[in-house]
């Protein structure tokens, strides 16, 4: 365990080095002044100047670069321009919507993708599994950002039963939540469903069914448990791609959280924040494939995380 935990930090640092990297090129090399967006147009030469070297962006590249990577490890992004704090302060600030709408998203997703996988997986090829399976393809090949604005239309202006917009009560958040949620829905049935049909034909079931056990002690004792496996590696995999796909969801629905604030600091070329906010989302995305191989190796003891021999 040691080794693999080792391994993958080691892994993790890389690939956060990389992220940070990937983030400084394409925002200094991307068009446009973050100086001239800051001070607007009517601004004079020397006060773009001005505004330029106290933000160092007339140094050497190179120079800019080592420095911004130290301030990365101090987790220190400088001052946004925009909100006039610290830019790790803004995005914290906002990261508890998002982790919020994520994670409601998440149980969501997990709920009702388990239970189509076990209505389509205990008779596979019947009608049900047939109908099931037609139905997660399509909810898969819906965009998100599109049901969202059907969600707008339907249940916020012509029902009028739901908030269109903004947060600060339950109601809010329900219909980012089950947006975000859709895609996820579709992948936790498909993978549930196939592990689900698997197990139902494996040895040990049929033991089980010989001693006399319920179909409902068969399935949440011997297959569920073989079958959550995969599920857990997707839900740690995808719960990084949510957080992703909040940034769209979050723009759509107004959500105050991060996807939203990222957005607006893109579009202001405010760099302390988007760079903060990127790292943030790469820490969690890495967290969160760490600790679903843990999980996967606490449910499933064939998976060895021990050094090789």
């Amino acid at each position: 365990m040691t080794y693999y935990l080792v391994k993958r930090l080691a892994i993790g640092l890389l690939t956060i080095w990389g992220v940070v990297t990937a983030v400084f090129v394409v925002i200094r090399f991307a068009p446009g002044d973050q100086a001239t967006v800051a001070l607007g147009p009517d601004a004079t030469v020397e006060q773009v100047e001005a505004l330029r070297h106290s933000l160092g962006l007339d140094r050497p590249l190179l120079v800019q670069y080592f420095s911004y990577l130290g301030d990365v490890a101090a987790l220190d992004f400088g001052e946004s321009y925009r909100y006039g704090r610290p830019a790790m302060q803004a995005v914290l600030e906002r990261f508890p919507a998002t982790v919020t709408l994520t994670l409601t998203a998440t149980v969501i997703a997990l709920i009702a993708g388990l239970l189509l996988g076990v209505l389509a997986g205990q008779r596979p090829g019947s009608l049900l599994d047939r109908a099931v399976s037609t139905f997660t393809l399509g909810l898969q090949a819906v965009p998100p950002f599109w049901v969202g604005i059907m969600f707008i239309l339907v249940f916020a202006l012509q029902f009028r039963m739901l908030p269109s917009a903004g947060g600060g009560s339950p109601a809010h958040l329900v219909l980012p939540a089950v947006t975000l949620s859709i895609p996820f829905t579709a992948l936790v049935a498909r993978i549930s469903r196939s592990g689900i049909a698997e197990a139902m034909g494996e040895a040990y079931v049929q033991t089980a069914r010989s001693k006399g056990l319920t179909e409902r002690s068969v399935l949440s004792g011997h297959v569920l448990k073989n079958s959550l496996i995969p599920v857990v590696t997707v839900v740690g995999l995808q719960l990084g791609n949510l957080l992703g796909g909040a940034v769209v969801i979050e723009t759509v629905f107004a959500w105050p959280g991060l996807g939203s604030l990222l957005v607006s600091a893109v579009g202001n070329r405010d760099f302390a924040v988007v760079q903060a906010a990127t790292v943030l989302i790469a820490l969690c995305v890495i967290v969160l494939n760490l600790t679903a191989d843990i999980v996967n190796a606490k449910l499933d003891p064939r998976i060895r995380l021990e050094a090789p021999r």
